[in-house]
């Protein structure tokens, strides 16, 4: 691709390179991940479900061409909650993605602490769906409380293992399984979504996100709970490493230092 963009890295763990730079709040024990006011939750409903989908759909279509594969696997799971897993190369587009693919089921996300942190948005992006981690271990119980409770109202619940935004970036990046175990725990099923980038257009050089969804994954019960997560990440990891390689166009070439 012509003028293509270069960034170099030095850790595909840990580099973010994400252009946002926000101090992120503490989320303690006194964070209320569920809110029990009636109104609270339809104005939350409203906004993450009717209000915003119109936009997300539109500019996922307008700027992206976005194109899903694979949505008729999650129509089996309709009525029940389950925990999506997709890789991270979106600033804005990736708080959306797996909503729209995943629509009517509500979805909440499990985000960074900056995420909830942009002063007067905190409040806009909890309602949209945002499940921040918290900062200490007094808060942990709240965030496991949250995560179940929207499993068990039969939503979904994504989560990008890569941790940290690396924009267009076309190939996986090694995650751990720590995040895992939320289904494990829960026993609930796993899909993933592998966002591609494919090149359109009369020269090809147009970029598009083809989405691909795979699954569902299911634990290994002959094993034991750590053993799971495990196998439950390889299981994921694989997959979109395979899906990854449907990607033939490069917006930003990444380079080891």
């Amino acid at each position: 691709m012509k003028n293509k963009k270069v960034i170099y890295y030095e850790d595909e763990i840990n580099d973010e390179f994400s252009t946002k730079k926000i101090v992120p709040r503490k989320i303690d024990e006194n964070y209320q991940y569920i809110h029990k006011n009636p109104f609270w939750n339809i104005c939350s409903f409203i906004l993450q479900n009717v209000i915003s989908m119109p936009i997300k759909v539109l500019y996922a279509k307008i700027k992206f061409k976005i194109q899903y594969i694979g949505r008729e696997k999650l129509k089996s799971y309709k009525n029940e909650g389950y925990f999506i897993y997709a890789n991270h190369t979106q600033i804005f587009a990736d708080t959306f993605i797996p909503s729209v693919g995943n629509y009517p089921k509500r979805n909440f996300f499990i985000v960074n602490p900056e995420n909830v942190s942009m002063k007067y948005l905190q409040t806009i992006v909890e309602m949209l769906g945002a499940i921040p981690v918290p900062s200490n271990k007094e808060a942990m119980k709240h965030f496991l409380e949250a995560i179940e409770t929207r499993i068990k109202h039969k939503s979904s619940i994504t989560i990008y293992p890569e941790a940290h935004i690396w924009p267009y970036y076309t190939k996986i990046r090694p995650f751990k399984d720590v995040s895992f175990k939320y289904p494990v725990q829960l026993e609930k099923p796993v899909f993933c979504m592998t966002n591609t980038y494919q090149s359109y257009g009369k020269n090809k050089d147009k970029i598009k996100i083809v989405t691909y969804i795979d699954g569902p994954f299911f634990t290994d019960k002959s094993l034991n709970k750590k053993e799971q997560q495990k196998d439950l990440r390889d299981k994921v990891y694989n997959c979109m490493v395979e899906r990854s390689k449907n990607s033939n166009i490069e917006y930003i070439e990444y380079i080891k230092k």
